[in-house]
């Protein structure tokens, strides 16, 4: 038989459980919410990304996040949405771009039942990439301009054609990116936020993305990127202040140490005065 006195605990822990479970549901509607609405908890999902990390003589490197169905009907690559994915002819597709060289790819995944890849290339000059098939729908620029540099892409038309793409579960939200990572201080830039016409933000200093509604990208409505930076990688100026950091540091130990030298020796006049008798 329980006691009276057991029973206040006991209510308080069936509370402690009904809490739980309450929390618990919340966090599973806020994150089926997400995924609904082609968000995530660490940021946008794209049905297919562009990550561009650049440097200053134009070589590059690219990683590439999509579906199956949309490197099927965006870039006209030969494979089929439904089959389990075939990651060396995946592969095999930018394998033989000039300039480009396919470093690897990686185990693919599932997302919203539709197949997703990786693909990661090294880009020896950017400028040529656009002679790379797949990647032909882009041009990129990279110039000197009064003492600044000037990075220019423009994204044209995809490779849909009507009809050669069966459903895949598209809902009409998904979006496309092409992100870039610059390697100096940005001064101007043209990126815009998806939702209206207000300029994006840089994340960590040097990244910029534009974004695209899929539906938009199929129909070939044109990406235009405009980007002025410094003339200089932000990885000089690093490695440039952290010299000078490093030479002031040790000019410092230098004159604390020959200061405490300094004041440890006895006085000249009273070096050679015999000690009183």
């Amino acid at each position: 038989m329980v006691s009276a006195a057991a029973a206040p605990p006991a209510r308080r822990r069936r509370a402690r459980g009904w809490w739980r479970a309450a929390i618990l549901l919340a966090v599973l509607a806020a994150v089926i919410f997400l995924w609904s609405r082609g968000g995530g908890l660490f940021g946008r999902q794209y049905e297919y990304e562009e990550d561009l990390v650049l440097a200053l003589d134009g070589s590059a490197s690219l990683t590439i996040n999509a579906s199956v169905a949309a490197l099927v009907a965006l870039r006209g690559l030969d494979l089929d949405p439904t089959a389990p994915v075939d990651r060396a002819r995946v592969g095999a597709a930018y394998a033989s771009c000039p300039g480009v060289t396919v470093e690897r790819v990686p185990r693919p995944w599932t997302r919203g039942g539709r197949q997703f890849v990786q693909i990661r290339l090294a880009v020896e000059d950017v400028r040529r990439a656009s002679e790379c098939a797949p990647l032909g729908w882009s041009r990129y620029e990279l110039t000197a301009e009064n003492g600044e540099a000037v990075f220019r892409q423009t994204v044209g038309e995809s490779a849909f054609r009507p009809g050669t793409l069966q459903s895949v579960g598209w809902r009409g939200g998904e979006i496309v990116a092409f992100r870039v990572h610059f390697p100096a201080r940005i001064l101007d830039h043209n990126s815009r936020t998806l939702e209206g016409d207000v300029p994006a933000d840089i994340r960590r200093g040097n990244i910029l993305a534009w974004e695209q509604y899929l539906t938009d990208r199929l129909d070939g409505r044109p990406v235009r990127i405009v980007v002025r930076m410094e003339n200089r990688s932000i990885l000089f100026l690093t490695l440039w202040l952290f010299a000078a950091a490093f030479t002031a540091a040790i000019l410092t130990l230098a004159g604390v140490i020959w200061w405490a030298m300094r004041r440890g020796r006895p006085d000249e006049e009273n070096r050679d005065v015999p000690p009183a008798r």
